[in-house]
């Protein structure tokens, strides 16, 4: 399962994120995303998690937890919708 975190600290890593997650079970991918032009976290992240009841555990255990300086928004990423190339 594929978990989204919100409102992370700028200064929480990809580390941070398996250790948090990993106290629930396996995280076979963790990302903290990053702006490509100032190389900044955009506050936001995603851990995947091979099995659905750990991630179900982990979501509802450390949904309004603190990860960082911040409490945190976690829940199951949405599939990501594909982007027009046109603006208008």
């Amino acid at each position: 399962m594929n978990i989204y975190i919100g409102n992370l600290d700028y200064e929480v890593t990809e580390s941070d994120l398996r250790e948090a997650f990993g106290e629930f079970g396996d995280v076979s991918k963790a990302s903290v995303i990053m702006d490509k032009f100032s190389g900044r976290s955009k506050g936001f992240g995603f851990v995947e998690m091979s099995n659905n009841e750990e991630a179900k555990q982990a979501i509802s255990s450390l949904n309004e937890s603190r990860i960082g300086s911040r409490n945190v928004k976690v829940n199951e990423a949405k599939p990501r919708e594909e982007r027009s190339s046109s603006r208008y």
